[in-house]
């Protein structure tokens, strides 16, 4: 397994240096969200070969792979204009990952509303369920045309919320360059907290095949909500996943999220030991 950090979680300093603390934390890939580095532009018009061809050589210093490129958007915005250049915001991206050589352009799936808020309406809404895929169609289209890999992330309060619903837009979808970005954390909801164990192994078993990165980071229940925190400190228990990918998943990048950069390279070696244990 190649454990890597969301680089906007690392240390804020200038872009190279930033690139180079991570591999000097023991870091193999990254998930790369432009919007969130300072001296990066993630404007449209910016996304040139000749951009995609410093980042790459930056990165390929440092021995780093791009293992996802987010791009995370409001996939069923109902505002048409805001629509129509969020799908241009995915196209741009996908073409732009295809010169950078990423892993996957990611998302995750949104919500019926112009403010992305979480709507309980949608987390089970076969409406809300037909428009993203409706919306996702073109996208998957483009990353065909591309030759890149698109990946849709689950999460408990977007429209994609369960392991079962992301089966359904695998299958209506049904093409080779979608996958799945697989977050057990981001699955598990407060009233189904204590049973997150079972919650994580359904999402194995139904969505395992489609599985091209795993997100890596732990939880408690705090106030009444699933708090994010980093690998190793709250209540997570990682068996099922790192055997999962130790058995099925050879060399599969995985990306740590909501670490600090103190706190970073201490959640590397957690989870590198535990998988090394199995």
């Amino acid at each position: 397994m190649q454990i890597g950090l969301r680089l906007h979680d690392s240390a804020k300093v200038e872009f190279e240096k930033r690139i180079e603390n991570v591999h000097n934390q023991g870091f193999k890939c990254v998930h790369l969200a432009m919007s969130k580095i300072e001296g990066l532009t993630w404007d449209d018009a910016a996304l040139t070969p000749g951009y995609a061809a410093y980042l790459k050589h930056a990165f390929d210093k440092q021995q780093l792979d791009i293992a996802v490129l987010g791009c995370y958007k409001n996939l069923a915005d109902p505002d048409e204009a805001k629509l129509a250049a969020t799908i241009k915001k995915y196209i741009t991206n996908i073409r732009f990952g295809a010169m950078l050589g990423v892993g996957v352009v990611g998302t995750e799936t949104g919500n019926t509303n112009t403010e992305y808020k979480t709507d309980p309406a949608d987390w089970t809404s076969t409406k809300a369920l037909d428009i993203f895929i409706k919306n996702l169609r073109t996208v998957v289209e483009a990353a065909e045309k591309f030759g890149v890999n698109f990946a849709i992330e689950p999460v408990w309060k977007h429209i994609v919320c369960t392991p079962e619903r992301a089966l359904t837009v695998l299958k209506e979808i049904s093409s080779p360059n979608l996958s799945i970005i697989l977050d057990p954390v981001n699955l598990v909801s407060p009233a189904k907290y204590e049973a997150r164990n079972d919650t994580i192994a359904n999402a194995i078993n139904l969505l395992g095949d489609y599985v091209s990165i795993i997100h890596i980071k732990d939880c408690v229940l705090e106030n009444g909500d699933v708090k994010s925190i980093g690998a190793g400190e709250g209540d997570m228990d990682y068996t099922q996943i790192l055997e999962f990918a130790k058995a099925r998943k050879p060399y599969i990048q995985a990306t740590l999220e909501n670490t600090k950069p103190e706190t970073a390279e201490k959640s590397r070696l957690f989870i590198q030991n535990q998988y090394d244990k199995l």
